[in-house]
């Protein structure tokens, strides 16, 4: 008995006798997969992918390319993977993305109304101390009696406790000026939890203006200040044990002082 023949497929992939693909369409080019067969990409970067998502998937927050990358070979290009990552991710229920300079998932924007019913509002700010908070992102670094310049008002140690409290305001260190007032900067957990890459991603004076959150009848010079958010120190800064001991002048945030608003009309106490 004549044994039988074998036959040679190019590229070890399969295909049917005519040389088509499953659906029959079109013939099969050289090296091509069939249309019900997805392309994978090889085992060991397969398995690269899987450690970024696990990482992301578990943290508690946002992770910097270094930490990823920590978990991988030396040399490895963190950049593409996480942008393949990204990719992948697009259009799915969950989005990786960039905040703060670092990387987590977010539920995709278009579904957030779906966990809206499970948010829970722990504390809601005053106006005193939103118009605080917005200085001091446009501003920093930036001290409370210069927040007081711009607002209008004195500001009250009490609502910079707060933002303190919330993480989204910190000390940055001392201004070299009579007194050494501190100066007051936004965190990354600012950014984080209003979905920013970084404080140059605040809204400018058109945004601001089309959002209805500034009045249309704006002086003409009237310009929104640029946001910098610079980790070190400013060369009008010193750190802020500098500050400690100095007997020039009482520092501008030693006192306790109460916003103008610190009473609504109702005559309640601010509860900020």
């Amino acid at each position: 008995m004549e044994p039988p023949r074998l036959s040679l497929v190019p590229s070890g992939r399969e295909s049917n006798d005519n040389g088509r693909d499953e659906a029959g369409d079109e013939p099969l080019r050289a090296g091509a997969l069939p249309r019900n067969v997805a392309a994978l990409p090889f085992a060991d970067h397969r398995a690269k992918l899987r450690i970024l998502e696990a990482l992301l998937f578990a943290a508690a927050e946002p992770l910097d390319e270094a930490k990823l990358a920590s978990h991988l070979a030396e040399g490895e290009d963190i950049g593409v993977l996480i942008e393949e990552l990204r990719a992948f991710y697009a259009g799915r229920g969950v989005n990786l993305v960039r905040v703060a300079g670092k990387w987590a998932f977010r539920t995709a924007e278009d579904l957030a109304y779906l966990l809206e019913r499970y948010a829970t509002q722990e504390r809601r700010l005053s106006k005193a101390a939103l118009e605080t908070l917005s200085i001091v992102a446009y501003h920093q670094p930036v001290t409370r009696a210069e927040i007081e310049e711009v607002r209008g008002v004195t500001t009250s140690a009490g609502t910079l406790d707060i933002l303190l409290e919330t993480g989204w305001v910190r000390l940055r260190g001392r201004r070299r000026a009579p007194g050494r007032p501190v100066t007051y900067g936004t965190t990354d957990a600012f950014l984080s939890h209003f979905g920013l890459e970084s404080i140059k991603d605040l809204p400018g004076l058109a945004e601001l203006r089309a959002s209805g959150l500034l009045d249309g009848n704006l002086p003409p010079d009237f310009a929104v200040p640029e946001p910098a958010d610079v980790a070190a120190l400013m060369p009008d800064e010193m750190p802020l044990e500098a500050g400690e001991g100095d007997d020039d002048e009482p520092a501008d945030d030693g006192e306790e002082r109460a916003d103008d608003d610190s009473l609504p009309p109702s005559g309640e106490p601010d509860k900020s």
